[in-house]
């Protein structure tokens, strides 16, 4: 058995980054509340993430840990002014103000935005026949759907994976010096753009299109209370980071399964039905959310494990998704797995606000992809993101026919 006492989370390698699977079932089994040389802990087990995701006296505020982390940065500034690092009550206010890029009437014109650029998409793929799913496809999706949300020009949308890459990777456990000079470089280049879009917005109101959410972030309010410029700049930043690498690393991870399960991939094709369900399972097995974060506001048992207030505490939701005190055969892939209690959304409070679109994402553009195309296969070597909080492929090359 693999032997994780020495295992520490500040420490990790690529080995670990390619095929975190191993080590998290050894946790869970040796250590599911392991501490770290820094004296953080980092769980596994299913049943202590979800305990601390319900409780509200666990914190996401991250102003302190970041401070050491960043020093004062853009990417200090970033990330402790949007929404997921923070609590009540600012945490209420921005979230009640995002919510209204997810009312159902704007759901209803995604769905219809997604399924024409997810129509356009699969005729590029026909006529490709060859091509890297990632750069082709997967990642072309919510490029254009953030760029509908935000307002963002043509000219900007090829550099958003690029943005979303660098800021999220400065949040990995080890950070290299070149890492966070490309993440604060991307918060700022991204800021100054977004600048000169809101005050365009500003200036012309009624230039915004049904479904857009730029303008309902300038001018809507919660009690009176709206967001400063900063807060303006940094949630639309947030939005880009949560709705890009996210659904690009859904698609690509899908079909990367798929790829691997024929059996299962034959099972899609010949019932497009289980598409709903499959989804999840996707979103379970490989979730592109592998970690989150979260500060003991207060002590809390876990499994018999007290930890006290004051804690750091790394949650491993890749552990939690493979959990055989939850899930049957938890490293098998099933397509039609119900109930299928996963944590790649979160829970509590700080759920993804955004789970709905991304469902419908993964539904129309997986489903449409295994459908229209039922020889698509591997054509190359594909590589990994080199990323420990996110998981997702870098390139993926495949075939259509």
């Amino acid at each position: 058995m693999l032997d994780v006492s020495s295992f520490d989370l500040n420490a990790i390698g690529m080995d670990y980054i390619r095929d975190p699977y191993p080590t998290l079932r050894a946790l869970r089994e040796q250590a599911p509340v392991h501490r770290n040389g820094d004296g953080s802990v980092f769980l596994t087990r299913h049943a202590d993430i979800l305990k601390v995701y319900q409780s509200r006296a666990m914190l996401s505020d991250k102003t302190e840990e970041f401070g050491k982390k960043f020093g004062q940065c853009p990417l200090h500034t970033h990330h402790t002014t949007s929404l997921v690092f923070n609590d009540p009550p600012y945490h209420t206010v921005v979230r009640k103000l995002l919510a209204s890029a997810f009312t159902p009437r704007k759901l209803a014109v995604f769905e219809g935005l997604i399924e024409g650029i997810v129509d356009r998409l699969l005729d590029r793929v026909e006529d490709l026949g060859e091509l890297d799913l990632i750069d082709d496809f997967a990642k072309v999706l919510p490029t254009e759907i953030i760029s509908f949300m935000l307002g963002i020009p043509p000219e900007y949308r090829t550099k958003l994976r690029g943005y979303s890459l660098a800021i999220l990777g400065a949040l990995d456990p080890v950070v290299s010096p070149e890492r966070l000079k490309a993440g604060n470089e991307a918060v700022t280049e991204f800021a100054e753009i977004l600048s000169d879009i809101i005050a365009h917005r500003r200036a012309h109101p009624d230039g915004a299109m049904e479904g857009e959410v730029l303008e309902s972030l300038i001018f809507g309010d919660v009690d009176g209370q709206r967001l400063s410029e900063e807060e303006l700049i940094q949630n639309c930043i947030f939005l880009l980071n949560a709705g890009h690498e996210t659904t690009t690393s859904l698609v690509g991870n899908s079909i990367g399964i798929l790829l691997g399960a024929p059996g299962e991939h034959r099972r899609l094709i010949d019932d497009p039905d289980l598409i709903t369900s499959a989804v999840e399972e996707f979103l379970r097995l490989e979730s592109p959310l592998q970690q989150g974060n979260r500060l003991a506001g207060e002590d809390i048992d876990l499994g018999g494990t007290l930890l006290r207030k004051g804690t750091y505490i790394h949650t491993s939701i890749a552990g939690a998704n493979r959990d055989p005190a939850v899930f049957d055969q938890p490293d098998r892939v099933d397509l039609s797995r119900k109930p299928n209690k996963h944590l790649a959304f979160a829970t509590g409070i700080h759920i993804c606000l955004g789970a709905t679109l991304a469902r419908v994402e993964g539904r129309l553009a997986i489903g449409g992809l295994v459908k229209r195309f039922p020889k698509l296969a591997a054509n190359g070597d594909s590589a990994m993101v080199p990323l420990a909080r996110f998981r997702g492929f870098a390139t993926l090359p495949v075939r259509v026919r």
